[in-house]
């Protein structure tokens, strides 16, 4: 996380988010340890999961309360899924990570089409731009390419080339914009001028302070009915852990 993130979060957090911030870090620190603890046991992979959704209850008002930064706006060029859906996943993501880039590759696509598709699960992406300049530049470039409805395809080609080594290049403006062009972005002069506007900065940057204001400063990392989940977890774990949230929806009787 640079200086800079780091400070403007501080300035622009308020006192109380700071404060589930900690706890959120702590309870992402106890369930990923709880998942590797159990790898080693002689538990059913079923018996796993379950214990593993178990362990991330929405019970708690924690969870509650890092469920509603879910935005659920029908505006959003940079959600999938109905508003209405009973589970919504926040992802906090960044083009320039391997592991963002092996969720959205191996692991997104099927929990679309079988919880997005079927309107049980909406997912908002946040622009966790850490890794320096080339990061900053294609978060602003996918948010370009949302105004023009061409979010998901940008999203995909973006990923398909990121970069093995970061800020090495790979993302600049002229690329970005012929990789526009193949994502279907009909007005590539709008486009260069949106991924320069002072509303794309403003859009990263209010994602980057709201990561940091929760605790989070690594990617991928995802809030799932307000339940946190860290890193490229494996397909399974993440379906547990949407799965728990339609329980609750169904026990709420929603």
């Amino acid at each position: 996380m640079s200086n800079r993130s780091q400070s403007r979060a501080r300035k622009s957090t308020p006192a109380p988010v700071r404060k589930i911030g900690a706890a959120l870090a702590l309870l992402a620190a106890v369930g990923l340890l709880f998942l590797a603890i159990s790898q080693i046991g002689d538990r059913t992979e079923s018996e796993q999961l379950d214990k593993a959704a178990a362990t991330q209850s929405g019970d708690s008002e924690m969870y509650r309360q890092l469920a509603a930064f879910a935005r659920r706006d029908a505006a959003d060029p940079m959600a999938r899924g109905s508003v209405t859906a009973p589970v919504v996943m926040i992802e906090y993501s960044d083009f320039q990570c391997p592991f963002c880039r092996q969720f959205a590759q191996n692991t997104e696509p099927e929990l679309i089409e079988k919880y997005v598709d079927s309107g049980q699960l909406r997912i908002e992406w946040r622009n966790l731009a850490i890794f320096g300049e080339e990061s900053e530049l294609a978060a602003r470039a996918a948010w370009a390419a949302g105004q023009q409805g061409k979010f998901p395809e940008m999203h995909a080609i973006m990923f398909e080339h990121s970069p093995a080594k970061k800020n090495t290049g790979v993302y600049t403006a002229d690329q970005l914009t012929e990789w526009a062009g193949q994502a279907g972005v009909a007005d590539l002069t709008r486009f260069r001028a949106d991924m320069d506007s002072d509303a794309a900065r403003a859009s990263v940057n209010t994602d980057v302070d709201e990561a940091v204001g929760i605790g989070i400063n690594s990617t991928p990392a995802f809030l799932i009915n307000g339940r946190p989940v860290l890193g490229a977890r494996p397909i399974e774990q993440m379906i547990a852990v949407i799965e728990a949230g339609l329980k609750d929806d169904t026990e709420a009787g929603r």
